[in-house]
């Protein structure tokens, strides 16, 4: 029998936006009532979103219908959310970021490259090229989706025909395991290691709050309206310039993120302000960060096309497996150890797990449930962002050249 054609369902913006907001509902539903999720700090995203993708999966593989989410709400999301990252960024903060920032960009190298020798070593012993290896490691984990296409269309020509597909499955399987990781790692931390946290302090509180603890903003007489519309134009302005000098750039031969722009513009914006004796509120500015966040992950989440896992062999899950332990080992006995074995290090490792199989946004994901449950981490979210944004893609570039040129017959990939 023919194979049934596969009918494309294009959901518009709009629509896609509604249902991430409802898919995040689920995921708090559950969370608040499946104990494992909630004790485990599951980000409630990945947890509607990963039930959301699974029905969109059997969707297309019973009912032929595939659902194609137009993503532009996905993407200004993303810029919002940083800026409010760089918004958080004080001057003081980052002086005091500082070591543990150098620090982490070590950790990272070192994890890059065990991460490429575990893919290159399974791939050579089970007879596949050592290249196949490279998609299985670095470039698909740590360099999430868009990193795994540009890299397999590289292997593609260079005659590896199915490395975009491979590492489209393993950044998928990634952006998964690591938003389920890092939960359990911080609890795991807090409670072997009798680690002191801050306290809860919820990052919506200032919706419900009288107004009496938010700063010098409530006290000059502000009405939220107030400090809801400024903070709104202040990320509006740091998205629109962030674009302007992303293309300044651009045309200079230098290639950002559009996300690393709008932060560093948050970042002075900021800095500037509290010279000027006009901070931002804080309050407000959390509040945006954690919708922006948590809507932009339920859309990727929802987007995933798990229907590309049912080809993948027991060996990618063999590979998984040990990409897991290999950051479970590293979060626990490295990143926590070396990031001081307090509470900011146990977020830092939460947002590493994240950051080192899936992405920044997942990170993010992770170690803001971490820290609804036990409390702030200005630390955790300053080094972690700037790593994801900025360094990781450095380092994760330089350790695949290093393993490309020591990799014997890969004729053409450079």
């Amino acid at each position: 029998m023919p194979e049934a054609e596969i009918s494309i369902v294009t959901i518009e913006a709009m629509d896609g936006l509604s249902i991430s907001i409802v898919v995040l509902f689920i995921g708090m539903f559950l969370n608040r009532h499946v104990r494992i999720l909630g004790d485990n700090y599951i980000p409630p995203a990945v947890t509607g979103g990963l039930l959301f993708s699974l029905g969109a999966a059997l969707l297309y593989s019973y009912g032929d219908i595939q659902l194609d989410f137009e993503m532009r709400f996905r993407d200004l999301l993303l810029l919002v959310f940083f800026s409010t990252v760089g918004l958080s960024a004080k001057l003081s903060v980052l002086l005091r970021g500082g070591k543990a920032l150098l620090m982490l960009i070590g950790i990272s190298a070192l994890f890059l490259i065990v991460q490429d020798l575990v893919g290159v070593a399974v791939a050579t012993l089970s007879g596949y090229h050592p290249g196949y290896g490279l998609m299985a490691g670095s470039i698909s984990f740590a360099g999430g989706h868009g990193t795994a296409i540009a890299w397999g269309a590289e292997a593609e020509a260079a005659g590896l025909s199915e490395a975009s597909m491979l590492g489209v499955i393993f950044a998928t399987l990634g952006l998964v395991a690591g938003g389920l990781l890092g939960g359990p790692i911080a609890r795991w931390l807090i409670l072997h290691n009798e680690i002191e946290s801050p306290g809860p302090r919820s990052l919506m509180s200032w919706l419900v709050s009288s107004g009496s603890d938010t700063g010098g903003a409530e006290a000059d007489g502000r009405d939220r309206l107030f400090n809801l519309l400024t903070t709104l134009l202040i990320l509006s302005v740091c998205v629109s310039v962030g674009d302007v000098v992303n293309r300044f750039l651009f045309a200079q031969g230098v290639l950002l993120p559009g996300f690393l722009t709008a932060m560093g513009v948050a970042i002075v914006i900021t800095n500037l302000m509290d010279v000027a004796r006009r901070p931002i509120h804080e309050g407000v500015v959390e509040g945006f960060a954690e919708v922006s966040l948590n809507v932009f992950l339920s859309m990727s989440m929802i987007s995933l096309q798990l229907w590309l896992l049912a080809n993948a062999a027991g060996l990618v899950l063999f590979v998984l497996f040990l990409q897991i332990l290999v950051m479970g080992f590293f979060a626990v006995f490295v990143v926590f150890r070396y990031m001081g074995r307090n509470y900011d290090a146990v977020v830092i490792a939460a947002g590493f797990a994240g950051l080192g199989l899936g992405a920044t946004p997942v990170a993010i994901a992770n170690m803001d449930a971490v820290t609804t449950r036990y409390g702030p981490s200005p630390k955790a979210f300053l080094v972690v962002p700037l790593i994801g944004a900025f360094f990781i893609d450095i380092l994760n570039a330089s350790v695949i050249k290093f393993f490309i040129a020591i990799i014997t017959g890969w004729v053409g990939f450079e």
